[in-house]
């Protein structure tokens, strides 16, 4: 399992460098450096009011996401990512725009001991959970950083879409609906996904299916309550070649393909 995590470890560092230097716009830095927001539509019409409330990012990457929340009305913002390299980059980018956060590096399995406290709310959002292999210690992690009353808000790809390659102008079911935890799905992608031309040198990386009837159990038995469960047929990176954008960083399978789910949203509140 280590070595699945270290190869991880080292792709994220590389993407992270490539991400901090974005030329493609997708990850909004000038917006945010300028106080607004990388958050898309749908996550920023679903989290409710945060205003007032301590937030935690897991696997908040380079942290544009954490500075946004904080630009948005949070007291208090940290981030944690178990990129070195990411959270250079995120403390760079605070600094930058003299916004005040904490940026943490750890896994996100050790957040509870790396972090030392608790929060009015976890946000995880887009492309986390499929590299952890264990949801449900990942949940137990969840629970552990929310006060009684906390919120969780998780916004994934889908994991149907997440069992899909596509083909000849079609989607094939390529993946099976859960991976096993010692066996998780191989990938060597030569590029990332922003669309930036530049080549990765550490391409492989591991990534693991949750299905949504684990997501949910596995924060149920952490001791959490569902408060929504959401199903989007739109996704904010272009998944398929053949997807259309209809919004800004907004994807969609074109007329004529039957619909699929392409992302979930859920929130959660811990049990007093």
């Amino acid at each position: 399992m280590d070595d699945f995590l270290r190869a991880n470890r080292l792709n994220w560092d590389n993407r992270a460098e490539l991400h901090a230097t974005d030329t493609t716009g997708s990850y909004r830095i000038a917006a945010v450096l300028g106080g607004g927001s990388s958050l898309h539509a749908l996550e920023a019409g679903e989290i409710g009011d945060i205003a007032g409330k301590d937030i935690v990012h897991l696997q908040c990457h380079i942290g544009l996401d954490t500075l946004s929340l904080r630009h948005l009305g949070a007291a208090s913002v940290t981030g944690l990512d178990f990129s070195p390299a990411a959270i250079a980059a995120a403390r760079g980018f605070a600094a930058k725009a003299g916004t005040e956060a904490r940026f943490v590096e750890a896994s996100v399995y050790d957040a509870a001991e790396a972090l030392g406290q608790t929060y009015d709310m976890v946000f995880v959002t887009w492309g986390a959970i499929n590299w952890l292999p264990d949801i449900f210690r990942w949940a137990k992690v969840v629970a552990s950083l929310l006060r009684p009353g906390g919120r969780l808000y998780l916004l994934e790809g889908h994991p149907m879409m997440n069992q899909l390659e596509a083909r000849d102008g079609h989607l094939d079911i390529e993946f099976g609906w859960r991976t096993p935890l010692a066996d998780p799905l191989a990938f060597d992608d030569v590029q990332t996904y922003t669309g930036d031309e530049r080549a990765l040198s550490h391409t492989r990386c591991y990534e693991w299916i949750h299905p949504l009837s684990d997501i949910v159990n596995a924060l149920l038995q952490a001791g959490l309550s569902l408060d929504f469960l959401n199903e989007h047929e739109v996704v904010v990176w272009k998944a398929f070649p053949f997807v259309v954008e209809t919004g800004e960083d907004q994807f969609e399978l074109p007329a004529g393909m039957p619909r699929i789910p392409m992302s979930f949203s859920l929130g959660a509140t811990k049990r007093a």
